[in-house]
């Protein structure tokens, strides 16, 4: 019988109300709350600010490109089709987050904590979660190359069917993490995912990383 003690969870949804009002902003403020509402086609990229709080929110089209966002508070929160790229903050918490065909490429979220999210369909590559704690997390049909996760601890979180070639495991702590259909080519600190859930195929296509990483001589077939 297959032990199911080592499973990663999947994540809580976003608890957001039948009923939101629709703003329309021009700037984001500091250490400003937006709650129960919907902000679509919006452009607020390059913007920095401190301290804001977004929850109970939809966030659809806005572009935030290039923004500063730190010490961001994100809780119950959809964000669809948005341009999260460049974006960057520091000691970022975000909780039931769903983030969704979008385009996040060099995201920068350094000493983040996240808890419950969803990732569907969305650009990652050349992004970074470094020193962040990420808990009950699910990466799905994401780009991800080069993505960074030195020292973060990851507890339950999933990858599924994304691409992870020369992502950055290097000082990472995985617990009851998974990984399926999901490309590990190349990647930094293999070690790391000792203990990790890894499909059948995923272990055959990285059977030389692991060869190397345990100073294993691949002997040519006679």
């Amino acid at each position: 019988m297959t032990s199911r003690r080592n499973e990663a969870s999947a994540p809580q949804p976003p608890r957001i109300p039948g009923e939101l009002q629709h703003l329309t902003i021009a700037a984001l403020e500091h250490d400003h709350v937006h709650a129960e509402a919907v902000l679509t086609d919006l452009d607020l990229s390059g913007q920095h600010v401190n301290g804001l709080e977004l929850r109970e929110i939809r966030l659809t089209k806005v572009d935030l490109a290039g923004a500063q966002l730190d010490q961001l508070k994100l809780t119950d929160a959809e964000l669809v089709g948005c341009d999260l790229s460049n974006v960057q903050g520091q000691g970022v918490q975000a909780t039931r987050v769903t983030l969704e065909s979008s385009g996040a490429t060099g995201l920068a979220l350094p000493q983040a904590e996240m808890r419950d999210l969803n990732f569907r369909g969305s650009r990652l590559d050349l992004s970074s979660f470094a020193f962040s704690d990420l808990a009950h997390v699910t990466f799905e049909d994401c780009l991800m190359t080069e993505m960074s996760f030195l020292d973060a601890q990851l507890e339950s979180v999933r990858f599924h069917g994304c691409d992870l070639t020369r992502a950055d495991f290097r000082g990472a702590r995985l617990q009851r993490c998974e990984f399926r259909h999901t490309n590990l080519a190349e990647i930094e600190g293999v070690d790391r995912l000792s203990g990790a859930a890894i499909d059948s195929a995923g272990i055959v296509a990285m059977a030389d990383v692991w060869a190397a990483a345990l100073g294993i001589s691949v002997l040519d077939a006679d």
